[in-house]
């Protein structure tokens, strides 16, 4: 499906990977409803955009189930019609095991980003099921296929996402909406930040990977969507990691457990 001229959903529109989307669709000539917990994000993303009537703006909080049913009405009232949705919106979980994980902020990983998704599926898919084409895109992981010490949860529930996604594929084969599952590796943003986690010796461990930009992984994500990819591998590192896990799985989870060592103590107690 080609995004000029459809109206696009995008989630954590306002910092970040959701951010550089928004630019990114609009660049193309489509029109975007900006969904985002924080007004402050979404107004930043609004000045960037300078793009007019073609951008909306709207707070949700994804995990509210009767505030993201309302959202389809109120995206078709602003734009005339929702062609598309990108479920981009998540959080990570603090580094550390799931032995010190706390139960609430396992539910709260998940809540965010398998039930967000879910909700924002079923609110909008009867409402694309009606148009000539459409698209779902749902923001998966590398981590949703490689298992990563002490972020166990976040990958549980990245995994879930991709399974959904992939369902929803084979669901919506005989139907005009198209689905993607996009599994980003390494990307530039703040999710830290915006997940309330502090990272210690992250500048270390940052400062000998290689990164996507916000904006390429947009243009990445775009363009899958366009080309209409089941899967969208996002980096390099996304890509290499998907072939070793599935050619070599212990020396795939060997070798990111040694580098998840500059983040946090692994050792046994």
């Amino acid at each position: 499906m080609k995004v000029r001229s459809k109206v696009m959903v995008v989630t954590g529109a306002g910092s970040g990977m959701g951010q550089a989307l928004t630019l990114e669709l609009l660049g193309r000539g489509a029109g975007v409803a900006a969904v985002d917990l924080r007004m402050d994000g979404l107004d930043e993303t609004s000045r960037l955009a300078a793009a007019g009537d073609r951008l909306s703006t709207h707070v949700v909080d994804i995990t509210d189930r009767d505030a993201t049913a309302a959202l389809p009405e109120q995206v078709v009232a602003r734009h005339g019609a929702v062609d598309g949705l990108i479920n981009n919106a998540g959080i990570i979980q603090p580094f550390t095991t799931v032995e010190d994980l706390d139960l609430a902020t396992i539910q709260r990983v998940l809540d965010v980003n398998l039930m967000g998704t879910v909700h924002l599926v079923k609110a909008f898919l009867p409402h694309l099921r009606k148009r000539p084409e459409a698209h779902i895109a749902n923001v998966s992981s590398m981590g949703g296929f490689l298992p990563v010490p002490g972020q166990v949860m976040y990958g549980a529930s990245k995994a879930a996402v991709k399974l959904l996604t992939e369902g929803l594929y084979a669901e919506l084969l005989d139907t005009d909406v198209g689905v993607s599952v996009i599994m980003p590796g390494a990307v530039a943003t703040n999710i830290a930040g915006n997940s309330g986690v502090t990272i210690a010796g992250a500048d270390t461990a940052a400062a000998g990977t290689r990164m996507t930009s916000a904006s390429d992984a947009a243009r990445i994500i775009v363009e899958g969507i366009e080309a209409g990819r089941l899967h969208i591998f996002v980096g390099r590192d996304s890509r290499l990691m998907n072939a070793a896990t599935r050619i070599a799985p212990r020396q795939a989870t060997k070798m990111i457990q040694k580098q998840m060592k500059r983040l946090m103590p692994l050792a046994p107690r």
